[in-house]
């Protein structure tokens, strides 16, 4: 298996990465709390990540930090969880908020992740309890128990083409799981002028915790 690539990145299309390693272009897919904390195309990234093996297809996915990676490949063993709802909820919320609303219980969090609704987030809040105690009681996944949402503030450069740079949004939010409608609604209201791609993608995805 593959635990980890450094190379330089080529190519950043939300949910994509595009890694050269030695002359061999890997496609990853990541959340987009890892696209967040990676450097500028063509830069050396060092990426964790996951292989996940299905009858057809074979997909790696890629990590910032140990905690999102973990936190993934202990959401995949959820039943009814698959790679793709992983991914949204990675995106939707950083790991310690995801700890945090299973934590204290909180399941009408849960349902504003794209593709879960509300048995869904109550087996969520429920199985992902017990299986997370252990984890973050060994260290492997860091959490520190909070009563408020995260926060981060991000410096946004000047960006490209208005009608192209939404489209781009729209579809990275559309391959995390949302409908064509709702990320329409949601770019619509995230965007200004001189934003970058990911800065209009967590602004429209901190809109949905609002």
């Amino acid at each position: 298996m593959i635990g980890f690539l450094r190379g330089v990145l080529v190519q950043k299309q939300p949910p994509m990465l595009l890694l050269d390693v030695n002359g061999v272009g890997y496609e990853i897919e990541a959340p987009m709390s890892t696209f967040y904390q990676l450097e500028s195309v063509d830069e050396s990234v060092t990426i964790l990540t996951h292989m996940h093996v299905r009858e057809d297809a074979m997909l790696l996915f890629g990590f910032a930090t140990e905690s999102e990676r973990v936190l993934f490949k202990t959401l995949i063993k959820v039943n009814g969880v698959g790679a793709k709802m992983a991914l949204g909820i990675l995106s939707a919320m950083s790991v310690n908020e995801f700890c945090t609303y299973v934590d204290n219980g909180d399941v009408s969090a849960l349902t504003r992740i794209p593709g879960v609704g509300k048995k869904t987030a109550e087996r969520l809040q429920i199985e992902m309890r017990d299986r997370l105690k252990p984890i973050v009681e060994s260290g492997i996944l860091n959490y520190q128990p909070t009563t408020h949402s995260e926060s981060s503030q991000t410096t946004i450069p000047s960006s490209g083409f208005a009608s192209s740079i939404q489209q781009s949004a729209c579809e990275a939010l559309v391959a995390l799981g949302y409908k064509n409608n709702q990320a329409e609604k949601m770019v619509a209201g995230a965007f200004e002028e001189g934003l970058t791609l990911e800065s209009i993608i967590k602004r429209a995805l901190q809109g949905v915790k609002l």
